[in-house]
């Protein structure tokens, strides 16, 4: 890849899902071909990830050091080449204020769920490739869930749930992602 293959991972504060999500899929893709940012449709801006989330990214072998929420924005959004959002409420959002990311905008557990497709994995020769790829298997795979629940303001077990939830869907994800290099 010569370039990096920028992802954006939005939610709504930025501070709770798509930090995690952000901070876990970087982790897991090799830094040099790419770039992992998230944002938030209704950004708490300049905010740090929230303590229940950055204790949960810890114990998961990651950290919210330096991170600050920041608004999404259609130019924000227009630099990746891959938008993942925590539901599908959140993906609706984010294509009406940029309509040009229909193809490439997907919920989280829709990339997770049309990235290990067959037809996928084999179409895809890069990451750019799986993306195309699942833009156009979108209709007719069934997703059984699109949503990660939202843990702001809830107990710690929903947090950790939650936590989980998205280490095991950026695990999938990233292993797609490097797969198609």
């Amino acid at each position: 890849m010569a370039e990096r293959f920028a992802v954006l991972v939005v939610c709504v504060g930025n501070v709770c899902r798509s930090p995690l999500a952000e901070r876990l899929l970087a982790a897991r893709l090799p830094a040099g071909d790419f770039e992992v940012a998230s944002a938030g449709v209704g950004a708490m801006v300049g905010y740090p990830v929230e303590p229940n989330a950055a204790r949960e990214l810890a114990r998961l072998g990651s950290d919210g050091a330096g991170f600050a929420a920041r608004q999404f924005t259609p130019a924000l959004a227009g630099q990746a080449e891959l938008v993942l959002t925590a539901t599908k409420e959140i993906r609706e959002q984010v294509v009406r204020e940029a309509p040009r990311l229909m193809k490439r905008a997907f919920t989280l557990r829709e990339f997770e769920t049309l990235a290990q497709d067959p037809r996928a994995k084999e179409a895809a020769t890069s990451p750019q490739d799986l993306v195309r790829a699942a833009a156009r298997l979108r209709a007719g795979v069934p997703v059984p869930d699109h949503d990660v629940p939202d843990p702001m303001g809830q107990s710690e077990t929903v947090h950790r749930e939650v936590a989980d939830l998205l280490d095991d869907t950026c695990r999938t994800i990233a292993d797609a992602l490097v797969a198609a290099r």
